[in-house]
Formats: C-alpha cells, sequence, structure tokens
C-alpha cells in the first residue's frame, strides 16, 4: 500500500495549505464531486501565486538557453552502464546503435542515465568516480549517444562515503567528471535536492548542468533543479495536478514505479500532466520489462508530447475541463490545454474496458476541425479511449492554419496499431556453459565431493538485485527494511554427476605469476590487470583477476572453476583452507537473461566497505552465502577483492 507521504494531498478551499505540507506535496489531489472542479482550479491558482511570491521565484535557470532543453526531456531511461543489450561481454564493446534499435517499441528516448557502480561498489575501496573514469572508451559511448539526439546523465551517489576519499571535494569531482565526459546532466541518487556547494558547482560546470532528484523536489528548490523523478506518486480517482509542474510547468517531471508490472496509472497521470515517463524495464540487474500495451501507450504519447511540447508548457492548461457527466461516470476524465485557436484535450480511460463515444460537453461551432492524434483519424465526431489508456484529440478554431508536424504525426499514429496485451515478458536467467579444459592429473590438495542429489540451504542479503530469478517487490509501492536489506535463506536441490575435486585453497600470486611467464598470457582487455600481485607475497591469493582470465589459468591447469555449489559442499567439509588475505572467489556460475549478467560470488572477503547499506556485501562469510555480483565488463570487474580456486571433474 502506499505509504502517506505517496497519497496525493488535497489542497483546502482558497489554495490556503501549510507550507510545509504543499510545499512537498506530491499530488494535489481533485475533489471527487465534479461540481466542485472549478473552485479546485481557482484554488491551484491561487496557491501557486502565493507560493512564488513566498519563495521570491525567478525562474532564471529555465530561461538559460543551454538547459532549456530538459523542459521538453518526456522519456529518459535508466540504463546500467553493463546492460547486455548496451555491452557486448563476448566482444568486450559497447554497441550503441543495438542498444536504441531494441528499445525502439518503446517510443524513442530523450534522455539516458548511465547507471555505473551501485550495485557493485564497495566491493574494494574505487569509488564511484572511479567507476566511470575507469571505463576505457566511456566517452566515445557518450558522444554517440549524443549523435543520435540523446542527452546524457551520470548519477552521484551522496551515501559513498566509505571507500577512498578523492583529494577534492564531491562537489569538484563532479564538476570535473562531467566536463571529462561531457555530460548533460546529473541523478541525484536518493535525494531530492542537492546542497549549495553540488549545485554552485555544475550549475557552472562546462556545459552547465541539470540535476535531477530521485523524488518530490520541494519548491524552494525547483528554482535551480529543472527536473525531478515522480517516484511512487499515488494519483487521486479523477486524475490530480503534479505539485512541481504547476508550481513552474518547465519543470520537467518523470514518473516511475520501479516494481511495476502495470505502468498504467503513471502514464495516465503524466499524460494528464504533460509530464513525462522514465523508463526503467531492468532494474539494477533485475528485468521488469513493460508489457506490450504500457509500451504503445508510452508511444502514444511520446508522439504528441514531443510535437506539441511548446503547448504543453506554454499553453493555457485547465485541468479536468470539458468532459460530459456520461464519460466522468464511466471513468473518462479530459484536460484543456490552448494556445492561439488549436486545443489539445488530454484523455484518459481509468476503467478496464475500451470506451468509445464523444467525451465533450461543449459542441464545437461550424468550422472547427477536430484530430485524433493518437490514432491518426480526422474530422471525428468520437473517439475510442483504451481501457486502463490515453488519447489525444486536437481541435483547431475556424480559421486557424494546420500546424507545422501534424500530417506527420497523424500518419506515425495510424501507422501504430497500438496493443491490448498486458502479459509480462518474462526472462529467464539462464547458466552459461563454459567448456573446461583437459582434466589431468588430480591434484592431491583437494576435497572430493561423490556424485547425488543434495538439497542446499543458501543465504544471502536481500537486495534490489534480487537473487537468481525474478524481482524481489512485484507491484509494491516502496519497500523499506526490514524487507530491504534483511538476511534471507533459500532451500536449493542441485546435483552433482559426477565426482569432483575442488582445491583446497585459492590460486596464489606464484601460480598465477608461473602462468604468465610459462605461457605469454595477456588478456584481452587489461586495465587494472594483476593489480593485486603488486607488492604481494606469493602465498597470497591472486587477485585483480577477471572471469576469463580465472578461466584462462584454470584451462591451463587442466582445470575449470567449481561451481558455486561445489564450492560451497566444499568449504563445509574438514581441510578447506581460506588464505590470506580472504577474498571472494570466483565460482563458474555465470548467468545471463539477455540483459543483464551476473556470477555468485563465495567466501566474502577480509575488505568490507562501510558507512551504508547500499554498499555490496564484504566480511569473511559463511559458506552458505552468496553474493550476486552483476558482471561489468572492460577489466571493471576485477578487483582486489575477488580471487579463485581450481576444480577437477574426477
Amino acid at each position: 500500500m502506499p505509504r502517506a507521504i505517496d497519497k496525493p494531498t488535497a489542497l483546502p478551499p482558497g489554495g490556503i495549505i501549510d507550507p510545509s505540507i504543499g510545499d512537498i506535496a506530491k499530488i494535489f489531489a481533485a475533489p471527487d464531486d465534479p461540481a466542485d472542479w472549478p473552485g479546485w482550479r481557482e484554488d491551484l491558482s491561487a496557491w501557486r501565486r502565493e507560493a512564488k511570491a513566498r519563495l521570491a521565484y525567478s525562474g532564471d535557470a529555465y530561461d538559460d538557453k543551454a538547459t532549456s532543453w530538459a523542459s521538453a526531456a518526456y522519456a529518459v531511461a535508466q540504463v546500467w552502464l553493463w546492460d547486455e543489450r548496451l555491452f557486448d561481454h563476448e566482444r568486450q564493446e559497447f554497441t550503441v546503435d543495438a542498444f536504441l534499435e531494441s528499445i525502439a517499441d518503446q517510443g524513442g528516448l530523450d534522455g539516458i542515465v548511465l547507471w555505473h557502480a551501485y550495485p557493485v561498489i564497495g566491493i574494494d575501496d574505487r569509488n564511484q568516480f572511479d567507476y566511470y573514469r575507469d571505463v576505457p572508451g566511456l566517452e566515445g559511448v557518450i558522444d554517440r549517444l549524443h549523435a543520435r539526439g540523446l542527452r546524457v546523465f551520470v548519477d552521484y551517489n551522496p551515501w559513498d562515503i566509505g571507500t577512498r576519499r578523492a583529494l577534492r571535494s564531491d562537489a569538484d569531482e563532479l564538476a570535473s567528471l562531467v566536463s571529462e565526459l561531457s555530460i548533460d546532466g546529473v541523478f541525484l541518487d536518493t535525494m531530492k535536492e542537492g546542497d549549495a556547494p553540488l549545485i554552485r558547482a555544475l550549475r557552472v560546470a562546462t556545459p552547465p548542468q541539470v540535476l535531477e532528484g530521485e523524488s518530490r523536489v520541494p519548491n524552494q528548490r525547483i528554482e535551480d533543479h529543472q527536473l525531478s523523478w515522480a517516484q511512487w506518486f499515488a494519483d487521486s480517482e479523477a486524475p490530480g495536478v503534479m505539485r512541481a509542474h504547476w508550481y513552474e510547468r518547465r519543470h520537467m517531471m518523470h514518473s516511475t514505479r520501479r516494481w511495476n508490472r502495470d505502468h498504467s496509472s503513471e502514464l495516465q497521470s503524466a499524460w494528464m500532466n504533460g509530464t513525462g515517463m522514465l523508463v526503467w524495464d531492468t532494474v539494477f540487474g533485475v528485468w521488469v520489462g513493460w508489457n506490450e500495451r504500457d509500451k504503445a501507450t508510452l508511444r502514444r504519447m511520446l508522439r504528441v508530447q514531443r510535437q506539441f511540447s511548446d503547448l504543453l508548457i506554454h499553453g493555457d492548461w485547465s485541468p479536468l475541463e470539458g468532459a460530459t457527466a456520461a464519460a466522468i461516470e464511466a471513468g473518462i476524465y479530459v484536460s484543456r490545454w490552448s494556445h492561439a485557436g488549436a486545443t489539445l484535450w488530454t484523455i484518459v480511460n481509468r476503467s478496464e474496458i475500451d470506451w468509445t463515444g464523444d467525451p465533450f460537453a461543449n459542441v464545437p461551432v461550424a468550422g472547427t476541425r477536430r484530430f485524433d492524434i493518437t490514432t491518426g483519424a480526422a474530422d471525428i465526431r468520437s473517439v475510442t479511449v483504451p481501457a486502463r489508456g490515453v488519447t489525444g484529440v486536437l481541435q483547431l478554431e475556424p480559421g486557424t492554419p494546420e500546424l507545422s508536424g501534424l500530417a506527420a504525426l497523424m500518419a506515425a499514429a495510424a501507422a501504430d496499431p497500438g496493443s491490448a496485451d498486458t502479459r509480462f515478458p518474462r526472462r529467464q536467467a539462464v547458466r552459461i556453459a563454459h567448456q573446461p579444459g583437459k582434466v589431468t592429473t588430480l591434484p592431491a590438495a583437494a576435497i572430493v565431493l561423490e556424485p547425488g542429489a543434495r538439497t542446499l540451504e543458501v543465504t544471502f542479503r536481500r537486495r534490489e538485485t534480487g537473487f537468481y530469478q525474478g524481482a524481489p517487490y512485484v507491484e509494491e509501492w516502496k519497500p523499506l527494511p526490514p524487507r530491504l536489506h534483511d538476511q534471507r535463506s533459500e532451500q536449493l536441490s542441485i546435483a552433482i554427476d559426477r565426482p569432483v575435486a575442488v582445491a583446497l585453497r585459492e590460486v596464489s600470486v606464484a601460480d598465477f605469476r608461473n602462468f604468465l611467464t610459462r605461457t605469454g598470457y595477456r588478456p584481452s582487455v587489461d586495465n587494472r590487470f594483476l593489480s593485486g600481485t603488486e607488492g604481494a607475497p606469493n602465498d597470497a591469493p591472486v587477485t585483480g583477476i577477471s572471469l576469463a582470465d580465472a578461466r584462462a589459468y584454470a584451462a591451463w591447469a587442466g582445470a575449470r572453476l567449481p561451481t558455486e555449489f561445489e564450492w560451497q559442499l566444499a568449504a563445509e567439509q574438514p581441510g578447506f583452507e581460506r588464505s590470506t588475505p580472504a577474498v571472494w572467489n570466483w565460482t563458474e556460475s555465470e548467468h545471463s537473461d539477455g540483459v543483464t549478467r551476473f556470477v555468485m560470488l563465495k567466501g566474502g572477503s577480509d575488505h568490507r566497505t562501510t558507512g551504508s547499506d547500499w554498499y555490496t556485501d564484504g566480511g569473511v562469510q559463511d559458506p552458505s552465502f552468496s553474493l550476486k555480483f552483476l558482471l561489468p565488463g572492460l577489466g571493471i570487474e576485477r578487483s582486489s577483492s575477488i580471487g579463485f580456486r581450481l576444480a577437477w571433474d574426477a
């Protein structure tokens, strides 16, 4: 259920409300009785006048031509930098064009947040800025996104206080980073607003940055935060008004509820407010794909919003005006946006069945033309509003010339068949088979596991990454501790098909150096390569090793990596050793659902990053514990806290 802060706020008569409530409200609820709507609209205007006067609002940031693009950034995607649509893990290269083609049915993007560090940050001492700066070729990725017309955001994690500290403040580091990478905006993770030093540093950066907070930016900060998330916003039955956007029409908001499989509520709120959507189909490695109906609705919306952004931003907006009583009774709601003889009617259908009819209370004068700009039908007398969907009607008064781009918009709308399919587009994470090297002589220092079926208790900390399959939360309002970051366990049925020998200890620095000397092995990507061997004792576990590096060593040694289950079974036997310092172990457990790759790490490490629950797990762990580690690429997966040991098919 929505929390109290998520629910819409009732605006008292006259628009007089305590600023501690009104200045942070998510949505001002529409009254239940349509007879109260005209007075409600007057109250909304009175509230806005008072709030702007009280706060001495100027709106100067929105007049800046360098950042005014943000007011029409209707669709922004949140994308893990190593999403398999954006990064080819086999070829170890970014695939910008393939990514944009794969999501074209969402209606196209205006911006993209390149999510980078969370949820793997904390595995070692690298900070959030390292996770951008260490990526080879990232500047080229951003250049290609810019060439395709997208604005690019980086994200800032204020909770990152436990990793290595940079010489400069976070504000100065971030300002330097956005200039180095030619970034357009900064997403403020977990924040409603940035502090004064951060705002100052980013506004004078080159280029000047737009700031987007994660939730309900207060009126005081709309002055310098040009975007915000409308995250976990509950609406009234008759669509209400988003407070921040009503306060400043140029302030863009992006609706989202990350665990939803039905996005119709967010889509309808955005449509009736002239605001945008956050397209987030993979939440920190968990697939939460959009159904075909909601993608069709989003396409409908975006075509219209982009074409008529000036009307939506600068026209006369009258919420909940123009519908017949019969339409309202059927769950059909209408709002009006007008300027210079052109009116855009935004219409939503709250019911579960399609509705067809004339929703408009006023009969148009002779010569008025009406176009259904969401289906491409001209000279209409009625419309069909899909179940839980939206429709847009453009009305041109007599003598008003046809608007630029209308013909192309109508043609694109007519060519889009739409969809009523609400099925969840399921994905299955499957284990990626790896061919091991040819087995030679088994070592004496190994634990042999006999074949057979077993039931294992596997433990983990519940994070937004989920575990093997599925989302940790479905159709749920904001999960909070103790249901987030709690310790969980699952009983898994596994089978050992043949005798398996697992090494007693990890591969050492000396072992790996010998491999390099004898083979001349060099990885395909060598940044951070063998960082864990620099000055390390010969008997220490080798680190700075990617999964591919570990597999290469294992193949040379006539072995393979143990699966996470083999590792756990061996670790529970007498004689199993952990080298010093303790490090996480790679296992042969690479999985993919076609969007996210992950590997289960075992063992834990002496390194533990403290200061925030958002860091990944550290410390030496019980053998039952598994860490779902989302797999970066280009060497970023190498860590001073991850080593490996071998296994043999006996």
